[in-house]
């Protein structure tokens, strides 16, 4: 048994080592049971313990250590309350990242499913998905965005594994840096910073609404921005197992971010799932300077503004003249909060005189997580309960950082969600595209 958390350790894909490491933890958090709460796989676990005499966790069976990983959706949140932690507790437990280790020991040692790695390769493949998405237009909207429950998503389903019954976001008619470069260029009056905004795949072919109002808040604000052709961060390929896919986008993203960055420019993210990726996933599983000069160089899209509202020598305009909002419902997406940099989002639209109730209720996606069909029977109470929160707490507008929880949040009371900065955007009177 090896308590390690490095894809470079020889162990880190045993499958004997790796179940040893199940059972040390999985004894540990029966004895804690502090996040029995937060999803179904620590009831899952406490349940199969208790059916063992002595609630022996080395008493499981194979199959049931694989069930506990497979419910896992990797929102974190074990981990900001975990006494056990490796920077506080020499017991050295990190949940969220022992999860990983073992679907990655289940990819390469070829427990999992065929099904699922169908699934993974057509989901997980997200730039190729979303340029032949884009370039076949309405047709691609049709097949994701006819009735959810239809024959046609059942029959989707029985091709892809991407569940029928799941409100899918829709693609867009342009990618967000094609329009990027089409637009005029902007002389800024006061120019405070530059940034390369990072797209990745959910603004460059679904959310570009989100891109198109973060660069004209950001230029509002004298903040010169420049995008790049870093793809997806490669979360869906990781949170499946698939490391060695996975790795290789990480290194060309790395490569190509961190020339950017010595370019005299930092990198804003608009999805805090792949700001994630870029400030912590990158480390452990590529690593080296250019890495950490990512990791120290990547900000989610409200921290750099507040960041340059609380600067001494920086400051954000804070007359709004547009269309603002007086009660917000703000919901603040798991892989943001896991990112302990407070909440950024909530405090910018405090900004335009908003009273900001907020909801913290994961939507139980994980990039794409919550849109297999394998995992429809625990996805959808998860998304119901954040529904249930939403519409509990009213209010005149729904704003959230991430665009798949924003789905749904959709699919589950019909209201419209949007990302904090077009929020913004409006109150400062920006038109929208």
């Amino acid at each position: 048994m090896t308590t390690t958390y490095d894809p470079e350790n020889p162990l880190y894909l045993d499958e004997a080592d790796v179940r040893g490491e199940l059972t040390r933890v999985y004894d540990l958090c029966n004895g804690c049971r502090q996040c029995v709460d937060l999803c179904t796989s620590f009831p899952t676990l406490f349940e199969m313990i208790e059916r063992r005499d002595g609630q022996d966790a080395g008493l499981m069976t194979p199959f049931e250590q694989d069930q506990v990983v497979d419910e896992c959706f990797q929102c974190k949140l074990c981990s900001l309350d975990c006494p056990y932690t490796p920077e506080l507790h020499e017991r050295n437990l990190d949940f969220p990242r022992l999860m990983l280790r073992a679907g990655a020991m289940q990819w390469a040692n070829g427990i999992t499913p065929s099904r699922v790695r169908l699934t993974t390769w057509i989901i997980g493949h997200t730039d190729l998905l979303g340029k032949l998405a884009v370039s076949t237009g309405p047709v691609a909207n049709r097949m994701i965005g006819v009735e959810p429950g239809s024959v046609v998503r059942k029959f989707v389903e029985k091709a892809t594994g991407v569940s029928s019954v799941r409100l899918l976001p829709p693609f867009a008619r342009e990618r967000f840096s094609t329009w990027f470069d089409k637009r005029p260029t902007i002389r800024l009056t006061r120019r405070q910073a530059k940034v390369t905004v990072v797209p990745t795949c959910v603004v460059e072919y679904q959310a570009t609404g989100v891109g198109k109002d973060l660069v004209k808040v950001y230029e509002h604000n004298g903040i010169e921005c420049a995008t790049t052709d870093a793809g997806c961060c490669g979360a869906p390929l990781l949170h499946s197992g698939n490391v060695e896919d996975f790795t290789k986008i990480a290194e060309r993203n790395i490569r190509t971010l961190a020339a950017e960055i010595r370019s005299g420019t930092d990198l804003v993210v608009p999805q805090p799932t792949c700001s994630y990726i870029l400030k912590n996933d990158y480390l452990t599983y590529v690593g080296g300077p250019d890495a950490e000069l990512v990791a120290g160089h990547t900000f989610d899209a409200s921290e750099y503004l507040m960041n340059i509202h609380m600067g001494a020598d920086t400051s954000l305009e804070t007359h709004f003249a547009g269309e603002t909002v007086e009660e917000i419902t703000y919901h603040a997406p798991c892989h943001l909060r896991a990112q302990n940099i407070g909440l950024a989002s909530r405090d910018l639209m405090k900004l335009t005189g908003a009273k900001v109730e907020i909801v913290q209720q994961c939507s139980g996606n994980d990039a794409m997580w919550g849109f297999r069909s394998a995992n429809t029977d625990i996805a959808i109470p998860i998304a119901e309960e954040l529904g249930r929160q939403i519409t509990e707490a009213g209010g005149d507008a729904v704003a959230g950082d991430c665009h798949l929880a924003n789905t749904a949040i959709v699919e589950q009371t019909g209201r419209e969600a949007r990302h904090p900065l077009q929020i913004i955007a409006r109150a400062y009177g920006l038109p929208e595209e």
